[in-house]
């Protein structure tokens, strides 16, 4: 589903702290939400955001009515704990982010999901958890690239969240 008044209320503040800093590049998962999170800051900068698959939601094999019960389940593991297939869709979202800071000096805006952010901060820290911390939605996480590693700048407020 798209943003709800919340939602789009939340993109609104994240797009204002955000809007004195650019315009910068922004890369954006390829689902709705992120999209329409994305949409308000690249109407601010007059940018388009490149659409990047590898930044999407974690995969599941599950069906969607099934989805929520197995995301619950797996996200109390670690990644040591993981499917395969988990671990490489892990790996290319913190190698990705990595590679942004060898391929540009520039900051870069990444909208993404709950997991890709914990995976990159999990990185960072060295957290195998797949939930090392809970960003809210439109939370802003600031990471560092140096030497194909990221470390944290600075985490996103916290929120309660609730796994669909």
């Amino acid at each position: 589903p798209g943003l709800d008044e919340v939602g789009r209320a939340q993109a609104e503040a994240m797009a204002s702290a955000l809007e004195p800093r650019g315009p910068l590049p922004m890369i954006m998962s390829p689902l709705r939400r992120t999209r329409e999170t994305a949409a308000v800051l690249e109407r601010r900068w007059g940018v388009t955001a490149r659409v990047d698959p590898v930044v999407g939601e974690i995969p599941s094999d599950e069906s969607l009515a099934q989805r929520g019960e197995w995301l619950r389940r797996v996200l109390q593991g670690t990644w040591a704990d993981a499917t395969p297939a988990l671990g490489s869709w892990r790996d290319s979202v913190v190698d990705s982010l990595a590679a942004i800071g060898e391929q540009t000096a520039e900051d870069t805006v990444v909208v993404t999901h709950f997991v890709a952010i914990n995976a990159a901060v999990g990185a960072a820290t060295g957290d195998d958890r797949l939930i090392c911390f809970r960003p809210g939605n439109c939370s802003i996480t600031v990471l560092e690239s140096a030497g194909g590693r990221l470390r944290v700048v600075e985490l996103g407020e916290q929120a309660v969240t609730v796994v669909r």
